[in-house]
């Protein structure tokens, strides 16, 4: 089979180099029966290795992939003969995810300049996940994990730290892919918090308290935040009102967003 021509403007960039493609499926440890669902096969270089774990002994689960790339997708089984898959040649970002099991896992070499919507879609429908491993910018992984106070810490630290546990489990250099990305990556892992332990009682006003807080980081939130409290009321919910939005923690937010007035804007 000819190869393929990695196409910039579904940001591909291939897996090659065996010993990370291994090590990759040693942190998803799959196991037979697993419900698994993969995004972006792309040639298949994690795809049959996958498919052969949870299919064994035998056949019977197959390994759902979703692949936007037209070519790629209806080449999948020819490239993988014999491997029990299920392709969906779709977009993620669209995808209905409650076509395919729950407890689902979610494994993937994520295209790097969508990673954001992918990651905020998989929030959506955190409920029916048992875990994700995904391949993203380490940049981006390093802000998912960051902690208060470190100056990675922002909008998708809290919002991923909210409805996942997230730790970064393998890094990987641009010698592992064709071509070769400008940039370093690494696998991150995120297990869905359990429904009782995430407090928030309106999501939407958790993203906007959020994203208000760091649309302007540099600046305290009594300005930030001011269009949902002054500093009085920050003050009785513990919130020091000269703080910057880096200095809260996950459960700090979700304190004001449940004491936020709905329908106050932000200024």
């Amino acid at each position: 089979m000819e190869p393929h021509r990695a196409r910039r403007r579904f940001g591909q960039n291939f897996l090659v180099d065996r010993h990370v493609i291994e090590a990759i499926v040693h942190a998803i440890d799959p196991r037979p029966g697993d419900a698994l669902v993969e995004i972006g096969p792309g040639m298949g270089a994690l795809t049959g290795l996958l498919a052969a774990r949870i299919n064994a002994p035998g056949p019977g689960h197959p390994l759902h992939v979703i692949e936007l790339d037209r070519d790629l997708a209806r080449s999948l089984h020819a490239r993988l003969p014999g491997a029990e898959i299920e392709v969906h040649e779709a977009d993620v970002l669209e995808f209905d995810f409650a076509t395919l099991p729950e407890r689902l896992r979610v494994v993937g070499n994520l295209p790097y300049n969508i990673s954001s919507p992918i990651l905020f879609r998989l929030f959506d429908v955190a409920a029916r996940l048992l875990d994700v491993h995904v391949m993203l910018q380490r940049e981006v992984v390093e802000r998912i994990v960051a902690t208060p106070a470190a100056g990675d810490y922002g909008r998708l630290s809290v919002m991923m730290q909210y409805r996942f546990e997230a730790e970064s489990v393998l890094e990987v250099g641009p010698q592992a892919f064709r071509p070769a990305p400008k940039v370093d990556s690494s696998v991150v892992r995120l297990v869905p918090r359990a429904a009782g332990a995430l407090g928030a009682r309106d999501i939407g006003m958790l993203s906007r308290v959020v994203q208000a807080a760091f649309g302007q980081r540099r600046k305290m939130l009594r300005n930030t935040l001011r269009g949902w409290f002054d500093a009085g009321r920050l003050q009785e919910l513990a919130i020091d009102p000269q703080a910057r939005a880096e200095d809260l923690s996950v459960d700090d937010f979700v304190r004001l967003a449940n004491a936020a007035r709905i329908g106050a804007p932000a200024a």
